[in-house]
């Protein structure tokens, strides 16, 4: 009887090394190996083979309910994908409020962007940069009471003189009036939802010549 339990000890030795999770199939597999190689002199108990059973039954019922779960997961996931798709192709044509800190120039004579406060601000001003680092543009005084705040760009440098179409990205800098830290604030721009894709990471919204997510829009505006 020696072999026997090496070999039922060998099977279990088997299943672990190829899984780190026993699943329900290597449950029943075990079990009818310790059946197939137990000591006919000192069989299982009934009470013992019970409860086994029951431990089977409920690693079965278990195992369903999680594949229930994760096909009604993924069935909600792809409602609301298709959901938020058709209602992204009805934005086309609309002006938005995007968070972003990022300003496309492209010809258009200029661009209506802004920025949030979470509170009152001693002084506020914005940088603004080209593709290289390069600082173009400058805006001292800013309002800081707490809110949004918005300003209109002709795509002029500081001595007034038209830069190149391309990304420009802004920074702005506004020290909080109470605690005299540096406030953390949020960028956003405007412009009219020119088209909209479907990628594999979700709908993509084309907005002055650049992809934005469904999460970034922050308000959807009359054209």
């Amino acid at each position: 009887m020696v072999s026997d339990v090496n070999n039922t000890t060998s099977s279990t030795s088997t299943l672990s090394s190829n899984n780190s999770i026993l699943g329900k199939d290597d449950f029943f597999k075990m079990l009818i190996a310790q059946l197939k190689n137990q000591d006919p002199l000192n069989p299982l108990e009934g009470t013992d083979f019970a409860a086994q059973l029951a431990q089977f039954s409920s690693l079965e019922q278990l195992s369903n309910l999680n594949n229930a779960v994760e096909n009604s997961i993924n069935a909600n996931l792809l409602l609301a994908q298709s959901v938020n798709n058709t209602l992204s192709a009805t934005l086309i044509g609309n002006k938005v409020k995007v968070t972003s800190d990022t300003i496309n120039y492209n010809g258009q004579g200029n661009v209506e962007f802004g920025y949030t406060l979470p509170a009152q601000a001693s002084s506020v001003s914005l940088n603004i940069y080209d593709q290289n680092g390069n600082l173009v543009k400058t805006f001292d005084g800013l309002e800081g009471w707490d809110g949004d705040h918005k300003l209109l760009w002709d795509f002029t440098d500081n001595n007034g003189r038209k830069l190149p179409e391309g990304n420009y990205i802004m920074k702005l800098n506004a020290i909080d009036a109470s605690t005299n830290e540096q406030q953390k604030t949020t960028s956003f721009i405007y412009g009219i939802i020119d088209g909209v894709k479907f990628t594999e990471q979700g709908t993509v919204l084309i907005i002055n010549s650049n992809e934005y997510s469904l999460s970034d829009i922050l308000e959807v505006l009359k054209p």
